[in-house]
């Protein structure tokens, strides 16, 4: 079959491979994506498979808490540009859609584009298209969590506008949930404990390490053990409770709870533009596409 040249780039771009274990890896899998990569992380020509696309989207993220801290808020807004990301007005605009949020807690993002933006006249979405009128660029929201405090302490961290994360503790104490809010912020778990990863995912990585254990020759009882040993490391990377604490690599973050007589109940991290594929744009061509010339 035929492989176009913008399937076998992104294959490129996700693993670092060569173009041509790419074109061929495209090749084996009719063009799956997804199963090039495995084959390629099975037979140690991936360098690397990244977990999303090149980040996309521009815009902020902004975090809010109730008076009684009972209730906290995190949203994403984006637009085009980082320039309009630090604009005036939309950096407005997407305060008052936060503070819309946290007082009127719609169900979804459609009834948030009813609601009355600040409780005034105008509708989040009239809003919006207003903004999108005045600066030139589109604006978006994109999602946004509500987080009710089940446990003693609320955590947050903000790194910049980029990444925000909230976090709700049993125990320990505010600053405790701060760190705890700022090593996943740094960190990015995917999940609290081992037993919350999906059995899909963690099926998919065993995979992936029989097959390269057993290319190593070594008789199945180490070869066992090697795929045992994987797994568990596997699980200490993407795990909160299994990673390093970010202020003290020496002892994990499971430890840290512990020692504290803490649990970590639940934990939102969002960071601008994750998961959204950027188009790659071309300047000079489009310029000289707009010029009416060729090259």
């Amino acid at each position: 079959m035929t492989i176009s040249a913008t399937t076998v780039k992104e294959l490129r771009e996700r693993t670092g491979a060569g173009m041509m274990e790419c074109k061929k890896a495209l090749q084996e899998t009719a063009g799956d994506i997804e199963g090039a990569i495995e084959a390629m992380r099975k037979s140690g020509v991936a360098k690397a498979a990244k977990k999303s696309g090149r980040i996309a989207a521009e815009g902020i993220i902004l975090i809010r808490q109730s008076d009684d801290s009972n209730e906290s808020i995190i949203l994403e807004v984006n637009c085009e540009t980082d320039f309009v990301a630090k604009d005036e007005n939309f950096q407005k605009y997407a305060a008052a859609v936060a503070n819309t949020i946290l007082a009127t807690k719609p169900a979804n993002l459609k009834a948030l584009s009813g609601s009355p933006l600040n409780g005034a006249g105008r509708s989040v979405e009239e809003a919006r298209l207003q903004l999108v009128a005045k600066i030139g660029e589109n604006v978006s929201i994109r999602r946004y969590q509500i987080l009710t405090t089940n446990g003693d302490f609320p955590g947050s961290y903000t790194h910049g506008t980029r990444i925000g994360v909230l976090v709700d503790i049993q125990g320990g104490d505010m600053d405790l949930a701060r760190e705890i809010a700022m090593h996943i912020a740094a960190s990015r778990p995917v999940c609290i404990a081992a037993a919350d990863v999906p059995r899909e995912i963690l099926e998919q990585e065993k995979r992936i390490f029989v097959s390269q254990a057993q290319d190593s020759g070594k008789p199945p009882e180490i070869v066992e053990k090697m795929v045992s040993g994987r797994i568990q490391k596997y699980l200490n990377d993407i795990t909160l409770l299994g990673q390093p604490f970010i202020k003290d690599p020496d002892q994990s973050v499971g430890k840290l709870l512990t020692a504290r007589k803490a649990a970590v109940l639940s934990f939102i991290r969002y960071e601008v533009g994750e998961g959204i594929e950027k188009k790659a744009d071309n300047f000079a061509a489009e310029v000289m596409a707009q010029a009416g010339m060729k090259k």
